[in-house]
């Protein structure tokens, strides 16, 4: 159970410290960023913080949890100064937002499972937004800076919500398929703006496989670089183990220790 008074004295803490950075005297360098500087860092942070989850340390993800409250509360900071909102004000609309997003809790409204929980929590959305009903502008709501991949899940996700989907998993990979076989013909042609095309429409058929099959092609992605690395590093300590530099090994002795790592599934 949090303390109350230990949560409001370090929370006030923290922000009396960035107010102390960007004031006089405080940071150079803090005191020259703006929004436009810090997002890049926002972005950073939040990933480090997926690392942490991924990584399954409870030390890590409190740390980076913690670098990405900073840079929250740095923007904060920043709309303070310019007299927009500042952090008091941002909690209490996150606060108002998830009470009113949950009328099953903290209202009258009766849900019988967690898919209802879902439509009502886009239907209060686009009430709140001033959107309208139709599905296109639903669609158009999908952030813009999301990661490809998961722009792509969420896009189809909410197109399947107004019937525009295939029928089973089977008939999205007759789609994979097709895409395939078109990017194999664009190859063939020496096509460069067909190969770019047709890969394009095979990692968006590849993600609906996905989607299919109750998974998401940007989580997916990331466990298939955290493989990669670690099949890499393998690859390099066993070949340094032999004498033989990277830059020395042939690929014949590369695919034969990458083959033994798999074969052992490392």
């Amino acid at each position: 159970m949090i303390n109350n008074e230990r949560l409001a004295e370090t929370v006030r803490g923290l922000v009396e410290l960035v107010a102390r950075l960007r004031g006089p005297g405080g940071c150079p360098w803090d005191a020259k960023q703006t929004d436009a500087t810090i997002k890049i860092y926002l972005i950073e942070e939040a990933y480090e913080v997926l690392d942490a989850i991924e990584n399954g340390s409870p030390d890590e993800l409190c740390s980076e949890l913690g670098d990405l409250f900073f840079q929250v509360l740095f923007l904060c900071q920043l709309s303070a100064e310019r007299g927009d909102f500042d952090f008091v004000r941002v909690v209490e609309k996150i606060t108002e937002k998830m009470v009113r997003r949950h009328p099953h809790v903290f209202g009258k409204a009766n849900v019988a499972n967690a898919e209802e929980v879902a439509d009502n929590w886009n239907r209060i959305k686009r009430e709140e937004n001033g959107q309208s009903e139709s599905f296109s502008s639903q669609l158009m709501s999908v952030p813009g800076n999301l990661p490809a991949l998961l722009r792509s899940h969420r896009l189809s996700e909410r197109a399947s919500k107004a019937g525009f989907d295939w029928k089973s998993a089977g008939a999205v990979w007759e789609k994979v398929e097709e895409e395939f076989h078109e990017l194999g013909a664009a190859v063939s042609a020496g096509d460069s703006n067909g190969v770019s095309e047709e890969l394009g429409d095979l990692l968006f058929s590849l993600v609906n496989l996905a989607r299919f099959w109750n998974t998401n092609a940007e989580e997916l992605l990331r466990m298939a670089n955290r493989k990669f690395l670690r099949r890499f590093k393998r690859l390099e300590k066993v070949l340094n183990a032999k004498g033989i530099g990277m830059k020395e090994a042939t690929a014949e002795q590369m695919d034969l220790v990458w083959e033994e790592g798999k074969a052992r599934g490392e």
